[in-house]
């Protein structure tokens, strides 16, 4: 099917923006800007109005946290874990994680994400709702090693892989998710990296989020979370780091040489007191750093734009510097280095020729977009993700107009509310 969208205002990445059209054949753009000779669309929409943007990227979720959202508020760390998350979380059957990524996926596609990654458990329940609602995901089954349970994970990941690696045409990817250095020990990781190299599985982990974290890794093994990674030959791989909070010098020079890709979660580390991430740092290093939102126990929501802008304002505070983090660069670190960090900047992160017609379309006549001097700083300062009104992956439209096509909302929200319900009952 020929796609076209007319008369639109798109952005290709650096701070100018560009007038013209677009068009998708099938998955994939075919061109942008003027209409070619001889082209027929099957369907037109009408970008009068209206900035297209890639998809933004989210890559670092626990989708179906969603159930908690609002249920362990204003917490230290360890009393949220352990006396409000860890219980109800062995409540969990596989039809709640269904539910609640559902859930999670309506607030992603209305907010104009296209793509996350997501580690939790249950994750063939996640599978489905990815494949169903038309949502790109890298799906990773989180294994923690307490005991001898870890090896059972690690199969079960294992299978997740040959079950829906490159499913939902190809939409689907499957990777490892080793949950932590505190949830893994040493000798359980070699295992992780022998697995990889195995079945080719790329690796999601969380690195130095907290400071408790690195010290107490620093007394275990006179290392900390990063220099215990590269001794157990992890970062070898193509490897996903959530958070990185407190990194060393040391640590950052190491995440460098490996390729280390960093998820940010700016929101959940301000509301967990986690700390800032050296942000601005790692970019000089040249390391990748995109964006993601965490589970909505600990956000609460999952509006990538509300972590942009976050992203540039802390940053910006933090370093005393306000040139830091210009509003196309955090765009950037929300769609083409998100991409880069998934390892898929060939296909999607970008509006080009050639690459999966992965966007999204912004209203631009509401009151907060005028005037438009610098129309990404309006997206970046100014928008709302309400703003979103269609939402196109792999060439498909999901949401036109403000509504869902491939989901039902009612249901869902109806669904999700039920599981909820259950969960937190005494």
């Amino acid at each position: 099917m020929n796609l076209q969208i007319e008369n639109c205002t798109f952005w290709q990445g650096g701070t100018e923006v560009v007038k013209g059209s677009i068009g998708i054949n099938d998955s994939k753009i075919a061109w942008l800007g003027e209409i070619p000779q001889g082209w027929q669309a099957d369907k037109i929409i009408n970008g009068k109005n209206k900035l297209a943007l890639p998809g933004l990227i989210n890559t670092h979720n626990h989708a179906a946290m969603s159930l908690f959202r609002s249920y362990a508020d204003d917490l230290k760390l360890q009393e949220w874990l352990e006396n409000k998350i860890w219980p109800i979380e062995a409540k969990l059957e596989s039809k709640d994680i269904y539910w609640g990524t559902q859930l999670a996926i309506l607030e992603m596609i209305q907010s104009g994400t296209t793509t996350f990654c997501d580690m939790y458990f249950f994750m063939d329940e996640v599978a489905k709702a990815v494949d169903e609602s038309g949502m790109r995901a890298v799906l990773c089954r989180g294994i923690t090693a307490f005991g001898n349970d870890g090896d059972e994970k690690l199969l079960e990941s294992e299978q997740l892989y040959r079950d829906w690696h490159g499913k939902g045409d190809g939409r689907i990817e499957v990777w490892h998710g080793p949950h932590a250095p505190y949830t893994c020990p040493p000798d359980f990781l070699k295992k992780v990296v022998s697995s990889s190299e195995k079945m080719g599985m790329n690796i999601h982990i969380h690195l130095a989020e907290t400071k408790k974290e690195v010290e107490d890794c620093l007394t275990q093994y006179g290392k900390t979370p990063i220099e215990l990674m590269e001794s157990v030959g992890l970062l070898n791989h193509h490897i996903l780091g959530a958070h990185c909070v407190h990194l060393t010098e040391n640590d950052m020079d190491i995440m460098a040489l490996r390729n280390v890709k960093v998820a940010h979660n700016i929101g959940s580390n301000l509301k967990l007191v986690s700390g800032i991430a050296p942000v601005p740092q790692l970019l000089q290093k040249g390391i990748t750093v995109s964006i993601g939102t965490d589970g909505a126990a600990s956000n609460n929501n999952l509006d990538l734009l509300e972590e942009l802008r976050l992203t540039a304002l802390v940053h910006k505070n933090h370093s005393g510097d306000p040139t830091i983090l210009p509003a196309h660069q955090v765009l950037q670190l929300g769609t083409i280095q998100g991409a880069d960090a998934l390892g898929q900047a060939d296909k999607i992160g970008s509006l080009e020729v050639g690459k999966k017609a992965d966007m999204i379309l912004i209203n631009m006549s509401a009151p907060q977009w005028q005037p438009k001097h610098n129309i990404i700083s309006n997206y970046i300062y100014s928008a709302s993700a309400n703003d979103v009104t269609d939402v196109i992956i792999n060439g498909k439209i999901v949401y036109k107009n403000k509504e869902f096509i491939t989901l039902d909302s009612e249901k869902i929200i109806f669904e999700a509310n039920q599981s909820a319900g259950r969960l937190t009952r005494q």
